[in-house]
């Protein structure tokens, strides 16, 4: 009898249809890997079985019987715990307050018991002892810690819980090679003691090396499982892509003429910084070159840092022939480079005010303005917002009162007052519907078609095999692999993707 099982379980976000049937049975004893691409829906099952997401139907049984997992609390309940992709710690704790969070030894009931929690943390620290790198102890405060380290501290809250069924949202993406090897130690043992364990995770050799089965999810649904023994690499790639191995039919072609052709308009040259090294390409004039690749893998960061909006340690831009320095923003909108990003709550729209002041900032900034006219400045405006077909009652109207959609066709008219050279589109449909992507896409392609150069990172396959003339696949936070032409199918996207940096 299997130790948990999930048949047909669903889930939508309004229109968005994030899990149309995932289907997934654990053993005990057993590391059983979960593998998708980007929103296939590996993550929102693995949500429901841990109780933050509600299905809207099918069915959870553990130890063979139905069971109804209302919330984080009762999953904990029912003996599962979770890893998750997105860290939950509390940034201002110690290391052995985040490890413990979820059961706090307690003195009187009232205060907590420090000797029994830095004992109790102590416990998982050990596991980690030699790997965990400098200055890791039970009473750090986790604000201080490298990326690694807080995910090692993640990776410790989840094996605190005991349960008998974790899951892994993608828990080695930060870790060093000795620290994932010193985790499957610990996975192997759990999985000898009887645990059930669902690992995801977008490195093919991990999957291979830790995996006793593996079960693909494509689409929000769930296509095949298989014993790792009796399969392959290229095997679980083909089972991910499906039908859909070659270029979809676009809406409307990308450029017809070679971007070889053409003259470069801007080169990135050994490009290094956080998240990314020696990154180099070139983007010619009326080319739209795509960053592919999975999230986190240094497409966001090298967008960042070509716009100044994060430091790097090396590289050059030469932009339209010159040599510039983009030391911060400021100083890359005035060389002729615009940015775009997908998290328009943070990065994008001025929350609370009216339309026409979100439009003008970039425009202000250009020209140096330091008066202009209502009247004359919705002027400015107008044609960049009818170029997206961008609905709204009136320029006056604060721009909490757009959809989502209709914000992010704001932020990018803003760029489109005062016409940049090269356009950098970080994830840029993030949330918003079909529609307003399609709306975004007919106005990319015809940027391009006038000789914008445009850099376009969406953690969509659909959107850079029907949208870009070239596709830089990124892995481990350098390009694994430049697909172009007939090379830009969705098996060679994933394989570049999926396989060890």
């Amino acid at each position: 009898m299997s130790k948990l099982k999930l048949i047909g379980v669903s889930k939508a976000y309004g229109a968005t249809q994030a899990l149309r049937r995932g289907d997934l049975e654990i053993e005990s004893g057993e590391v059983h890997v979960l593998i998708g691409s980007n929103g296939s829906g590996k993550s929102t099952l693995c949500k429901i079985v841990a109780g933050s997401v509600r299905p809207d139907g099918g069915e959870v049984l553990l130890d063979g019987k139905p069971v109804d997992v209302s919330g984080p609390r009762a999953a904990r309940a029912l003996g599962i715990g979770i890893f998750y992709q997105e860290l939950s710690l509390a940034a201002h704790r110690t290391v052995a307050e985040n490890i413990c969070l979820a059961d706090l030894p307690m003195k009187a009931g009232i205060f907590i018991d420090r000797e029994a929690l830095t004992e109790r943390a102590q416990h998982y620290i050990a596991l980690f002892d030699g790997v965990a790198g400098d200055g890791f102890s039970a009473a750090t405060v986790v604000e201080g810690l490298r990326a690694d380290q807080r995910q090692l501290v993640e990776i410790m809250k989840a094996l605190a819980s005991e349960a008998p069924v974790l899951i892994f949202d993608e828990p080695t993406s930060a870790l060093d090679r000795a620290q994932v090897e010193r985790f499957f130690d610990i996975l192997r043992r759990l999985k000898s003691e009887g645990r059930s364990i669902v690992f995801i995770s977008h490195r093919m050799d991990e999957i291979f090396a830790i995996g006793d089965r593996v079960t693909v999810i494509r689409d929000g649904e769930t296509v095949a499982t298989s014993a790792i023994a009796a399969t392959d690499s290229a095997s679980v790639i083909r089972l991910m892509v499906g039908n859909e191995d070659e270029l979809a039919p676009p809406t409307e072609a990308p450029a017809t003429s070679s971007p070889a052709s053409r003259d470069t308009l801007l080169s990135v040259r050994g490009f290094s910084g956080k998240g990314f090294a020696n990154i180099s390409f070139d983007v010619a004039r009326g080319e739209i070159v795509g960053f592919g690749g999975l999230h986190g893998q240094g497409q966001s960061s090298v967008l960042r840092a070509i716009f100044g909006a994060s430091p790097v340690t090396s590289g050059e831009i030469v932009l339209d022939g010159r040599t510039i320095t983009t030391g911060n923003p400021r100083a890359a909108i005035r060389n002729g480079l615009a940015y775009v990003s997908g998290d328009r709550g943070r990065e994008g729209i001025i929350q609370g005010r009216p339309i026409l002041e979100n439009l003008m900032p970039i425009h202000y900034l250009r020209d140096r303005l330091l008066l202009a006219s209502p009247a004359s400045l919705r002027e400015k405006a107008k044609p960049a917002v009818e170029a997206l077909h961008t609905k709204f009652a009136g320029f006056s109207h604060p721009i909490n009162s757009l959809s989502g959609g209709n914000q992010q066709k704001i932020v990018i008219a803003r760029w489109l007052i005062d016409r940049p050279d090269v356009l950098l589109l970080d994830d840029p449909t993030k949330g918003i519907d079909l529609s307003a992507k399609a709306d975004l896409f007919t106005l990319i392609r015809k940027l391009a078609k006038e000789g914008m150069g445009i850099v376009l990172y969406s953690s969509e396959d659909a959107e850079l095999l029907n949208n870009a003339d070239r596709i830089l696949v990124f892995n481990g936070g350098s390009v694994s692999r430049d697909l172009t032409g007939s090379e830009r199918t969705r098996y060679n996207l994933y394989q570049a993707a999926y396989e060890a940096a």
